[in-house]
Formats: structure tokens, sequence, C-alpha cells
């Protein structure tokens, strides 16, 4: 079987993306912890949950216990997770529907 280029490159992509938005969970996380430290701001958190990176944002959620009681973590980046499905889904249908990729 031989894997399209495209979708490689796209999967790779979120992979990372994604890696990265967990990574920055665990990051506030052990901030939260410590007195003094600079922590990472909410409205960055979210523009990496818009940006592919919503499930690896709920995943930090959940796994680190970050996050959960805030209503517009539970509620927003759910809705990221499916604004997230939608657009890759839309991109693999015009790649599908491009004849000359």
């Amino acid at each position: 079987m031989i894997i399209n280029f495209y979708y490689l490159s796209i999967f790779v992509i979120l992979v990372l993306i994604n890696l990265i938005s967990f990574l920055t969970i665990w990051s506030d996380k052990s901030r939260s912890q410590r007195l003094g430290a600079k922590r990472i701001p909410e409205g960055q958190l979210f523009f990496l949950a818009s940006m592919f990176g919503a499930f690896g944002i709920y995943a930090g959620m959940l796994c680190f216990r970050h996050k959960t009681k805030r209503w517009y973590f539970l509620i927003g980046i759910p809705w990221l997770i499916l604004q997230n499905i939608v657009f890759v889904y839309s991109i693999y249908a015009i790649i599908e529907k491009t004849p000359y990729l």
C-alpha cells in the first residue's frame, strides 16, 4: 500500500502540533505549582487548540488534571476538537477531488 505524501505530511504536522500542545499544558501545570513562576496565558492555550492542537490540549487537561474546573475549557476545547476534525476532513476532501495532486 502506497501512502500518499499529502496525507502523511498532514498527519505528521498534526501529531507535532498536538505534541507541542500537550507539552504546553504540562509546562503550565508545572509552573502553576511554583510560586511566582510566569504562567502561560489561557488565550495562548486556546490559540494552540484552534491551530489543530485541541486533542493535545484536551489530553493534557485530562492527564495532568489542569484547567478541568474552568467551564470555558470544558466546553470550548471539545468544540475546537470538532472544528479541527471538520477542517481536516475538508482538507481531505479537497485533496481527493483535485486531480493534479
